[in-house]
């Protein structure tokens, strides 16, 4: 019964390899490095990598591990976790939704259904310890070659160079060097209470013991928090950068600040960057799959203070508010079906990316996907202003 199975991450490490999610994933072997003790995979072409990592013990799924040599390294369950936001699972904490990936690969039964209920916080396992980072600053001399990689231009690292370092783990023993990293905090004037980490060959991930229940990426590039009055909300820091830089000539004049949760969503966290900039108008800038669209509702409840439960059923959700309850397919589940069933104020915008895009990093680097998206009439005027705004032939 699946109400009463448990998870043995043991015997899922048995049947799941590394190989096996990261070939869903896009990643591909690279003949070149050879294959013997370790194999390549690659994501992305030889012109544009977006990702290496090499694999050990590749004939037995079980010892199977993975480095890169800018950082990161792991099992099976890191790597899960690296790449969660790409999966469509739910689940009760990060551990849930890792073993309900690693379910599905190994054909075998998903945790409880009372653990796909989207719950309002994140746990971190350790204590986030910043005597244990080296941090120096970033500037536009010292472009790292992963913004140039990812489209980004010297106004557009200017104007986040604030809000950004760079970061040597001094208890990592594979790698040496500095990634790039984004300072997570409770307010924008804060401590230091994690790290959202980027490195130069697609590693990708936050600081141990970084508060992600609470605290984000909360970048006021004006320097005026009082007076922000636009608050954009990304999935990752890379994205709100790619947003302002294909954005900018339209977006100039307000006095505006950007958020990045890093992946995962913690009521908490939208609450306490709301608070920090209360006259802002909102915007849902969460990727275009479904879990995007997901974040995007949860952010609407929010700012409409109203209780809201999300639950997954094999075909559709199940959004349950104080006195009502609706079911919403898979394919119709986005904010404006949101606002049409809770009678919500339309106080948060819809600012994502053009929809044959899953984010705005992607939309700079015009690289479209295959998520398909819902949109009323209205996104969809959208969508084509922008993309005409941005210089691009529709």
């Amino acid at each position: 019964m699946a109400g009463s199975y448990k998870v043995d991450f043991k015997s899922l490490k048995q049947r799941v390899g590394i190989d096996d999610v990261a070939y869903s994933l896009g990643y591909r072997l690279d003949k070149r490095a050879g294959v013997g003790r370790y194999v390549e995979l690659v994501l992305g072409d030889q012109h544009s990598r977006r990702d290496t990592i090499v694999i050990c013990n590749h004939r037995n799924k079980e010892a199977q591990t993975y480095f890169r040599r800018d950082g990161g390294a792991g099992d099976v369950i890191t790597f899960i976790r690296e790449n969660l936001s790409s999966f469509n699972v739910a689940g009760k904490s990060e551990w849930a939704k890792i073993a309900n990936v690693l379910a599905k690969f190994a054909n075998m039964p998903e945790v409880s259904c009372e653990d796909k209920v989207y719950t309002r916080k994140t746990a971190s396992q350790t204590e986030f310890d910043i005597n244990r980072f080296e941090i120096k600053r970033v500037s536009a001399d010292t472009l790292p070659y992963l913004f140039a990689k990812r489209g980004f231009n010297l106004d557009t690292l200017n104007a986040f160079k604030e809000h950004i370092c760079f970061i040597k783990d001094k208890m990592n023993d594979r790698f040496n060097g500095y990634n790039i990293g984004f300072p997570y905090s409770r307010s924008a004037d804060g401590n230091i209470e994690g790290f959202e980490i980027r490195g130069a060959t697609g590693f990708k991930g936050k600081a141990a013991g970084t508060n992600s229940n609470s605290a984000a990426w909360l970048a006021d590039i004006k320097g005026c928090r009082e007076s922000v009055d636009h608050l954009y909300f990304f999935e990752s820091a890379f994205d709100a950068m790619a947003f302002y830089q294909i954005n900018k000539p339209r977006i100039s004049h307000q006095n505006m600040a950007f958020v990045s949760l890093g992946g995962t969503f913690s009521d908490m966290q939208v609450k306490n960057a709301i608070k920090q900039f209360p006259n802002a108008t909102l915007h849902d800038c969460f990727d275009n799959d479904l879990m995007g669209r997901i974040y995007g509702i949860r952010l609407a409840a929010i700012a409409d203070r109203k209780d809201l439960t999300i639950v997954k059923s094999p075909h559709s959700y199940s959004l349950k508010f104080k006195d009502k309850e609706f079911v919403i397919p898979d394919d119709k589940l986005n904010l404006t079906e949101y606002y049409r069933i809770s009678g919500g104020s339309y106080i948060v915008k819809n600012s994502k990316a053009p929809q044959s895009y899953k984010d705005w990093n992607d939309f700079v680097l015009g690289r479209k996907s295959d998520v398909s998206i819902p949109v009323s009439k209205y996104e969809r005027d959208r969508n084509l202003s922008e993309l005409r705004a941005a210089g691009r032939k529709v």
